[in-house]
C-alpha cells in the first residue's frame, strides 16, 4: 500500500483525508440553468465514495451573458442554485471528502453559439487559433463587474456549504487571457505590465477574502507553461505563483497550456506519465502554501512516486477517475491491479465537444451513474453464457454478475482480451496493454469462471445449462474485392500484429486512414520502413479527437510515412497501390513492396442463427452486433446486461 498518498493534508484551515485530488473536467451533467442535479450529484457522489479527498468540481459559470462555456454546466451566478449546491456538498461530505467549485469564464476560448450568438469577449481583441472567432475587447467597466461575479460566485459557494473555491486562471481562459502577455495587450489598468496584467486576480482573491473570510479556501489553476511562443513561461509564471500566496490564497493547482497548445493540458495516449513534473516541483520550490498538479497519471504507483519526489502536496487525478472512481480505494486495499487505466483515447473530451455529456471509452458507466445504478439485482444464481472474451464479454459478465447471475465466459483463445490483445501491439499503445490486464484482474477478483482454449459450439453452451446467451465474438478483417488483394505482397493488419505473417524488406503501403492502420503504419515508421498511409477520406482518424490526430501528424512527421488522403484504392499489384484522386479523378501509382490492409473489421456470429434455434435469449453486442470502437462495445454490453431478464 502507497504511504504519502493517503496522509491527511492541510489546505489553510481544511484537513483534506488524503493527498488526492480529483481536478476540475466539464461534464455537462447539470440542468441548462446551471442547477445541480441528481445526474451531476451522483458522478461527484461515486468518485467521493470512491475515496478521493479533495474534489473540484466542473468549470462553474458566473456570468452567464458572455461566460458560459457549456450548454448544462454549474452555475454560481443566482442564489436560486445555492439548494442543488448544497445537495451537492452533502452527498460528497458523506464519505469525508471535501468540495471546492472551480469559478470560470471562458473569455476567448469560447463560440458564439455558446452566449446566443453574441460575440465572445476576451481581455484583447484577439482570436484564439483553435476557436477562430475574433473576441470583443472588455471595457474597463465590464472588468470591474466581472470581478464582482467571480467574488458572488464564491459567496454563492459557500452559502451551500461547499469547502472552498477554485479559479481557473490556466488553459487559456478569460483569468489566463489577463495574466499572458500573449494574450492581454491592454492599455487600461487591467494590461501592460506583469502588474497591471495581474490586477483582475488580485481584485477578485480581495473581494473574496473580504466577504467570505481568511479561513474560507481559495485554490488557484495556472498554466505554469503555455507553451505557445509569446505565451507564459515558467520562468514568468514563477513570480505569478509568488503573487497569488502575497495574496493569501491557500494552494496553487499546476496545469500548463491553452488551446492551441492543447495537447500539453489533456495528453493523448503517447504523453508518458509524470512528463510535466518539473513545471509543479518548481512552482512548489518557490512559494510556501501548498501545490495540486496533474501529471497525466494513469497508476497508482506514479501517484505515490511524484510525492515522494515532492513534485508536488497534492495529486492531481483527472481521467483517470473518470475510468476507475474506486482508484484511490482500490489502491489504498491493494487492489491495484483491478484499476480500470484511462487509456489517453479522448472520447471523453469528444462527447464534451459534441454538445454531449462525459463518457469514457473503459468506463461505459462514466455520465450514467444513475442509469446504471438502476439494475434489478433478480440473477438468483441461474448462469449465462458469454461466448468471447473480449472487452465486451467481460464487461457483459461483470455487470451480471452484479446483477446476481453466474456468468461463465467461454473464449477460444489461450487468453482474454479478445481484440484488446492485438490493439496493444503497435507503437506507444502499452497503455490498451494496462486496460486489458485491469480488466482480466477484475473477472478475476469477481469470481467468474472463465473457459479458454474452449471454442463455443451449441452442445458446449448446453452444457452449462444457462438461462440465455450473450453472444460477443466480435470481428474479422474486411478484404475488399479489388484486383490484386489475394498476392503474396498483400497481408491484413491483423496477421500484422498477431505476428501470423511478415512484411518483406522494402517499403510499405498500408489502405485505411483509421485508427488501425494509423498505427500499424507509424509501427512500421518507427521501426525505419518507409510507408504511405492509403486513405479514401480528405482526412486520416475519422472520429477520433482533434488532439489526438493532432499528435499523431506531429509524430510521424519525424519519419518516412507519407500520408495521401482523398485516394480511391482501384486495384493491387506486384509494384503497390494503384489510387484514383476522389477530388479530380486522376490515376496514379503509389510505390510499394508490401501492402496491408487496415479497412476495417465485419461482424463475427457465425454461431447467432444456430443459437437463436437452441436458446430463447440470445443477445448480440459489440462488435459481433455492429463494428465499431470500444467505447461503443462496452456501453452495449453494459446496457444489455443490465436489462437482460429484467
Amino acid at each position: 500500500m502507497s504511504k504519502k498518498l493517503f496522509e491527511e493534508g492541510k489546505i489553510g484551515r481544511l484537513t483534506i483525508k488524503n493527498r488526492s485530488v480529483m481536478t476540475a473536467m466539464g461534464v455537462g451533467l447539470a440542468e441548462s440553468s446551471g442547477e445541480a442535479n441528481e445526474h451531476i450529484i451522483r458522478y461527484y457522489e461515486e468518485r467521493a465514495k470512491g475515496g478521493i479527498g479533495l474534489i473540484i468540481t466542473e468549470i462553474t459559470r458566473v456570468e452567464p451573458k458572455y461566460g458560459t462555456g457549456m450548454l448544462c454546466q454549474l452555475g454560481a451566478n443566482d442564489p436560486k442554485l445555492i439548494p442543488g449546491l448544497e445537495r451537492l456538498a452533502d452527498r460528497v461530505h458523506r464519505y469525508g471528502t471535501k468540495i471546492f467549485v472551480q469559478l470560470h469564464h471562458p473569455g476567448r476560448e469560447n463560440k458564439s453559439a455558446m452566449i446566443e450568438g453574441r460575440q465572445i469577449v476576451a481581455p484583447s481583441a484577439i482570436t484564439c487559433k483553435v476557436t477562430q472567432e475574433e473576441p470583443r475587447a472588455l471595457t474597463t467597466e465590464e472588468v470591474e463587474s466581472l470581478v464582482k461575479d467571480f467574488v458572488k460566485g464564491a459567496n454563492i459557494a459557500k452559502a451551500a456549504g461547499i469547502d472552498g473555491v477554485e479559479l481557473h486562471g490556466a488553459h487559456g481562459y478569460l483569468l489566463d487571457e489577463f495574466l499572458s502577455p500573449y494574450t492581454n495587450v491592454r492599455e487600461d489598468k487591467y494590461g501592460g505590465s506583469f502588474e497591471k496584467r495581474f490586477t483582475i486576480m488580485a481584485e477578485i482573491i480581495a473581494g473574496i477574502r473580504a466577504t467570505c473570510g481568511k479561513d474560507f479556501p481559495i485554490s488557484v489553476r495556472i498554466s505554469a507553461d503555455e507553451f505557445v511562443e509569446g505565451g507564459l513561461t515558467l520562468e514568468q509564471t514563477v513570480p505569478i505563483a509568488k503573487a497569488l500566496e502575497e495574496c493569501g490564497i491557500d494552494v496553487i493547482n499546476v496545469s500548463s497550456g491553452i488551446y492551441e497548445s492543447s495537447t500539453t493540458i489533456v495528453e493523448p495516449a503517447s504523453y508518458p506519465q509524470g512528463w510535466k513534473k518539473h513545471l509543479a516541483k518548481t512552482i512548489r520550490e518557490a512559494v510556501n502554501i501548498p501545490v495540486i498538479a496533474v501529471n497525466n497519471i494513469k497508476e497508482p504507483s506514479i501517484a505515490e512516486e511524484l510525492l515522494q519526489e515532492e513534485v508536488c502536496d497534492f495529486i492531481g487525478l483527472g481521467r483517470a477517475t473518470l475510468a476507475d472512481p474506486e482508484f484511490i480505494k482500490k489502491t489504498k486495499e491493494g487492489r491495484e491491479d483491478e484499476v480500470n487505466r484511462c487509456i489517453g483515447c479522448l472520447n471523453c473530451f469528444g462527447s464534451i465537444g459534441t454538445l454531449g455529456h462525459i463518457k469514457c471509452t473503459v468506463n461505459p458507466r462514466c455520465g450514467r451513474e444513475v442509469e446504471f445504478s438502476q439494475y434489478e439485482k433478480n440473477g438468483d444464481g441461474r448462469c449465462v453464457a458469454v461466448i468471447g472474451g473480449g472487452p465486451a464479454g467481460m464487461e457483459a459478465a461483470l455487470t451480471l454478475k452484479t446483477r446476481g447471475f453466474v456468468p461463465v465466459i467461454f473464449e477460444k483463445a489461450d487468453v482474454l482480451g479478445g481484440q484488446l490483445n492485438l490493439a496493444d501491439k503497435p507503437v506507444l499503445k502499452d497503455k490498451l496493454g494496462a486496460y486489458k490486464n485491469s480488466l482480466i484482474a477484475r473477472v478475476k477478483a469477481a469470481g467468474i469462471e472463465v473457459r479458454l482454449n474452449c471454442e463455443a459450439t451449441v452442445d458446449v453452451v448446453k452444457s452449462v445449462n444457462p438461462v440465455g446467451v450473450f453472444l460477443t465474438t466480435g470481428g474479422t478483417p474486411i478484404v475488399p474485392g479489388f484486383d490484386g488483394v489475394d498476392g503474396e505482397n498483400v497481408i491484413t493488419a491483423e496477421e500484422f500484429l498477431s505476428g501470423a505473417k511478415t512484411v518483406k524488406d522494402g517499403s510499405i503501403a498500408v489502405i485505411g486512414g483509421g485508427n488501425t492502420g494509423m498505427e500499424v503504419a507509424e509501427t512500421l515508421a518507427y521501426d525505419g520502413k518507409k510507408v504511405s498511409l492509403i486513405e479514401m477520406m480528405d482526412e486520416i482518424g475519422r472520429g477520433l479527437y482533434r488532439s489526438v490526430l493532432v499528435d499523431y501528424k506531429i509524430r510521424v512527421a519525424k519519419f518516412d510515412e507519407t500520408i495521401c488522403t482523398g485516394q480511391k484504392v482501384l486495384s493491387i499489384d506486384a509494384t503497390g497501390v494503384n489510387v484514383e484522386s476522389t477530388k479530380d479523378q486522376s490515376k496514379s501509382h503509389i510505390d510499394a513492396d508490401n501492402v496491408i490492409l487496415a479497412i476495417g473489421v465485419k461482424s463475427e456470429n457465425a454461431l447467432l442463427a444456430p443459437l437463436k434455434e437452441a436458446f430463447d435469449e440470445v443477445v448480440v453486442v459489440g462488435d459481433a452486433a455492429c463494428p465499431g470502437r470500444i467505447m461503443e462495445a462496452t456501453l452495449d454490453a453494459v446496457n444489455r446486461a443490465c436489462g437482460f431478464l429484467a
